[in-house]
């Protein structure tokens, strides 16, 4: 099981938000690059980047300190927020991102995610940001119609290969994930799931890890890391 540190930017700054609320926003760093260097030399195999302004404006803002973070760190780099037409998946793999997160483009556009999943295959991944029980798009400012369940369902039937799982309520709350919800999740589908949202502690950690049969691969940390509650060697070693 992988554990992902999580790097969210706005105006440049490395940041975090409760419930994705910008309104809520807590600066930690303000130079990304030296996050991005601090998780590789702790031993993150992989970074999952958000441009949270890009997710909000609906189109990728902070491009440069994102090519920043990969032009100085040796492992891959997952990025989401704001990436909604073709060219902005196009210079996002050009700079260097391995993996490309679709969220709004998911529910809003569903001609380019089949190009998009028959383009580039395992790179592309799919969020899926529930919050009541709905999928949030926009920078999670609005709800689509779909659930949770019927919205993995399209996705498998774009051909995608992964998902990353947030419960919104949870983000940025250090108040654990919600199991039962996830086992649910893992139940429905044969997709490769990543779990991001409220985990805090080694025992989350362990938790999930019970999960790694189900097909939970992933699980995103962020405010635990910054907060100290969490660290990410202990982390690493309890998910091998």
């Amino acid at each position: 099981m992988n554990i992902i540190p999580a790097i969210d930017i706005i105006d440049k700054k490395v940041v975090r938000l409760e419930r994705g609320e910008f309104d809520k926003v807590k600066i930690y760093s303000e130079n990304p690059v030296l996050i991005a260097k601090k998780w590789v030399d702790l031993g993150a195999k992989l970074l999952h980047i958000v441009d949270l302004e890009g997710a909000r404006l609906g189109k990728p803002v902070n491009t440069d300190v994102i090519n920043e973070i990969i032009m100085n760190v040796r492992v891959p780099v997952e990025l989401g927020g704001g990436l909604r037409k073709k060219e902005h998946i196009d210079t996002a793999f050009n700079i260097g991102v391995r993996f490309v997160i679709l969220g709004t483009s998911g529910i809003n556009d569903e001609e380019l995610c089949k190009f998009l999943v028959k383009r580039f295959g395992e790179r592309i991944i799919f969020s899926v940001d529930v919050k009541a029980g709905k999928v949030a798009v926009e920078g999670w400012k609005k709800l689509a119609e779909q659930d949770a369940l019927e919205y993995i369902k399209k996705v498998e039937g774009l051909g995608a290969k992964r998902i990353i799982y947030t419960d919104i309520s949870r983000d940025g709350m250090m108040t654990g994930p919600n199991l039962e919800t996830l086992k649910s999740i893992l139940q429905a589908t044969l997709l490769k799931v990543t779990v991001s949202g409220g985990i805090s502690n080694i025992e989350h950690i362990r938790a999930l890890k019970e999960l790694e049969k189900d097909g939970l691969d992933g699980v995103i940390v962020g405010k635990a890391l910054y907060e100290g509650e969490l660290d990410l060697k202990n982390a690493l070693e309890e998910a091998l």
